[in-house]
C-alpha cells in the first residue's frame, strides 16, 4: 500500500466562503454605524432645544411678575437665535390666581421642544 500524502491549505472554495462571511459581517457593521451616526445626530439637535429652552425658561422666571416680557396681551412672544426659533406664550391667572403660565417653545432643524412653568406673583 502506498502512503497518504498530507494535503496542507485551504482550497479556494474555503476561503470563498469565509470572505463572504465577513463581508456580510462588515455590512452588517457598517449598516449599525450609519445608524449610529444618525441618532447621535439627532441626540446633539434634542440637546440644543433643551438648552436653548431652558436657559429662556430661566431667563423668564427671573424676571419681575409685571415685566413687558411676561405681559399676556403681546402673545406669543417670539425670538430668533442662529438656526432656532424661541417662542413663549403667556397666561394669566391660569390655573392659579396670581400666577403666570409661561410656555417656551423651541423650533429648528425639524425638531420641536416644549417648556413651561408657572410663576407666582410674590
Amino acid at each position: 500500500m502506498g502512503t497518504l500524502k498530507k494535503e496542507d491549505g485551504y482550497t479556494l472554495i474555503e476561503v470563498l466562503i469565509a470572505l463572504t462571511i465577513f463581508a456580510v459581517g462588515l455590512l452588517a457593521v457598517a449598516g449599525m454605524q450609519t445608524s449610529a451616526i444618525r441618532m447621535n445626530s439627532t441626540a446633539g439637535e434634542l440637546t440644543n432645544l433643551s438648552t436653548w429652552g431652558m436657559d429662556k425658561i430661566e431667563e423668564l422666571s427671573a424676571l419681575p411678575y409685571s415685566h413687558p416680557l411676561l405681559d399676556s396681551a403681546g402673545n406669543p412672544h417670539q425670538e430668533l437665535s442662529g438656526n432656532y426659533t424661541i417662542s413663549w406664550t403667556v397666561i394669566d391667572n391660569n390655573p392659579l390666581i396670581n400666577t403666570k403660565n409661561i410656555t417656551v417653545t423651541v423650533t429648528g432643524q425639524g425638531k420641536r421642544a416644549e417648556f413651561s412653568i408657572l410663576k407666582p406673583n410674590v
